[in-house]
């Protein structure tokens, strides 16, 4: 089991349309068994594939008051499950301080995903107690990136305060090639993947599916496709990206 985050420093990056998208591609590209466990108390991949009422019971998973495997579910995608979140997250940071475990999202991980090939985490934003427990359970942090000067320096700011704790993938996010801020950032990192910004990906809330599903052909799908491709390189053993230019087998 490989367990690949979603994490962004700053929000409205993309970061749940890249978990949903990777987590559909892992299950349906890579026949892979695929969990999607969503940690942002928004809840918005859990509302993207699941029509079922949150219980409020998210945050109990970590307190060990009820067992992760009641709380995940089916969903209409073939070999992904999920998850969910709920508003009780909203107090995950204070109950990880309180409780000083620091690797007990590991630990869960162990028990929740161990029917499973990839776990993908939609984590909250933030450098955080929880941001901080993902780094030490995650195997690969895919982080969007808006291609802009500002967005790239809050990228630094989290390979800087991460070190050599965990791998990370910036993927360029939100991309529209017409604009000149745009095209130079993809001037400067040629290597990072990028994700279009497109009318199909924004139908996704109007559908709440992956794009995969319902619009295969289209170039964001395929840019989903391409960079989970890319990422199971990486699992696979390839470099992988590590801030201030090192690099992990």
């Amino acid at each position: 089991m490989a367990t690949i985050a979603i994490y962004s420093l700053k929000g409205g990056v993309g970061k749940t349309t890249l978990a949903v998208n990777l987590a559909w591609c892992a299950a349906t590209l890579s026949a892979r068994r695929t969990l999607l466990w969503d940690l942002d108390p928004q809840a918005a991949s859990t509302y993207l594939l699941s029509d079922r009422k949150a219980k409020s019971q998210a945050q109990a998973v970590f307190t060990k008051d009820v067992d992760p495997a009641k709380l995940i579910h089916k969903t209409s995608t073939a070999r992904l499950d999920l998850l969910g979140a709920d508003r009780s997250l909203r107090g995950l940071d204070v109950l990880f301080h309180e409780l000083d475990k620091k690797k007990l999202l590991a630990k869960l991980l162990a028990t929740a995903g161990k029917d499973y090939d990839r776990v993908i985490l939609d984590c909250p934003p933030g450098i955080t107690e929880t941001s901080d427990q993902v780094m030490r359970a995650a195997d690969l942090i895919v982080v969007p990136v808006i291609p802009s000067p500002l967005s790239e320096r809050a990228f630094a700011d989290v390979a800087e305060q991460l070190g050599s704790r965990a791998a990370l993938m910036p993927v360029h996010a939100m991309v529209d090639r017409r604009r000149k801020v745009h095209a130079e950032a993809l001037a400067r990192h040629p290597d990072w993947p990028a994700i279009p910004m497109a009318s199909v990906i924004e139908q996704m809330t109007v559908k709440r599916a992956p794009v995969g599903s319902f619009a295969p052909r289209t170039a964001g799908a395929q840019a989903f496709a391409g960079l989970w491709q890319a990422i199971e390189k990486r699992l696979a053993g390839t470099p992988i990206f590590l801030p201030r230019g090192r690099f992990r087998a």
